[in-house]
């Protein structure tokens, strides 16, 4: 259950939710999108009730779900990268020019008349990401984004959650997977008996060992490497991109 479980989302940043499973992450984003409704307490979407704009919101939020089969109900991937251009378009000329740019984009391109339920589950993420990227909302709310899936979709997860945040959307990330959250973050929230904790920067927020147990985390690989080494740099890396920018490692060309 929920406890006045607040949390804010800038447009331009990534803010990450961790928690144990069965925490209330879930229904946090579905409260947050709007398809639950609080017992308590109010969202607001830019500074106005969400309840008071619904349902015109919706063109303004995305939600990707954990389990894709839980989102794709159309008979093709055409369709359901379609459906909700077909509710904002005036003409099936438009929705067919933007579906398949969208394809294009999330190399979906040969599987258009494929029936999602055939897929692989890395081909329907793609296909719910198209889905919901496709009508371009402003807030994007991703639920376990990354669950049951090999590294290489989940690398083009990353890049697809890094494009919506330069884009200048607001994105939310409900996540398990410590790697990923100190990839994309910019702020991190932990979820505990209800409960909202931190909401700092991701790197203060994934180096505290104690708020990472309520959430039954660990840190990121680099973190605990580190630590056994017994090393200590000063801009304290969770990834490897942060270790590289931290040592300023000068590459010489062999003469």
């Amino acid at each position: 259950m929920l406890r006045g479980a607040g949390f804010l989302a800038d447009r331009g940043e990534v803010v990450s939710i961790i928690g144990r499973n069965g925490s209330g992450k879930t229904t946090l984003l579905l409260i947050a999108a709007g398809l639950l409704e609080p017992q308590r307490g109010i969202v607001l979407l830019e500074e106005k009730p969400l309840k008071e704009q619904l349902p015109e919101a919706r063109r303004m939020i995305g939600l990707i779900f954990q389990d894709p089969n839980d989102q794709l109900f159309n008979p093709t991937v055409y369709d359901e990268i379609a459906f909700a251009l077909r509710q904002l378009l005036s003409s099936e000329a438009e929705v067919e020019k933007e579906v398949k740019q969208i394809a294009e984009k999330f190399h979906l391109g040969d599987l258009l008349s494929r029936p999602p339920y055939r897929l692989s589950i890395g081909e329907k993420r793609r296909v719910t990401l198209a889905s919901v990227l496709a009508y371009d909302p402003d807030i994007v709310l991703f639920d376990e984004p990354t669950a049951n899936l090999s590294a290489k979709s989940a690398e083009e997860i990353e890049q697809i959650v890094e494009n919506a945040r330069d884009a200048g959307k607001a994105v939310v990330v409900a996540s398990h997977d410590v790697e990923f959250v100190a990839n994309v973050s910019s702020r991190v929230y932990v979820l505990n008996e209800g409960s909202m904790l931190g909401g700092s920067s991701a790197k203060s927020i994934l180096s505290d060992e104690s708020l990472l147990a309520l959430a039954d985390m660990k840190p990121p690989l680099l973190s605990q490497a580190l630590s056994l080494l017994k090393l200590r740099l000063k801009e304290n890396p969770l990834t490897i991109r942060d270790l590289a920018e931290a040592t300023s490692v000068t590459q010489y060309d062999d003469q």
